[in-house]
Formats: structure tokens, C-alpha cells, sequence
């Protein structure tokens, strides 16, 4: 997907396999991506910003 390309905060949800409950906490909490106000009423991510976010949630397991 092109890095540019703006999910819908629904999609984003889906893509990353959580509720929307989930994902409105997150983002209330300041523990998710960045979101870009498209309209009054609705918000979305970028693809490139949700790798970012998703990359910056990496931990490391111990073998």
C-alpha cells in the first residue's frame, strides 16, 4: 500500500485486528498513531504512519 494513502479510522481498526472501542482508547490515551481530521466528523491514518506506530510497538521476547 502506498504510504500516502489515508485509512478511515473503521479500516484502521480492521487492519489491525481490534475493536473500535479499542482503538477509540487508544487513541484517547495518546498511545496511537497520528490521525489526520478529514472532515467535522471524520478522522483517519495514513498507511505509513500506522507502520510507524505499529513499528514502534515492537518488543523483544526472550527465547
Amino acid at each position: 500500500m502506498d504510504d500516502d494513502r489515508v485509512m478511515s479510522f473503521d479500516d484502521w481498526c480492521k487492519l489491525n485486528g481490534f475493536s473500535r472501542s479499542t482503538g477509540q482508547r487508544l487513541i484517547a490515551s495518546g498511545n496511537g498513531p497520528r490521525f489526520i481530521q478529514l472532515s467535522e466528523k471524520r478522522k483517519g491514518v495514513t498507511v505509513g504512519e500506522n507502520r510507524r506506530w505499529q513499528q514502534s510497538r515492537v518488543i523483544e521476547t526472550a527465547a
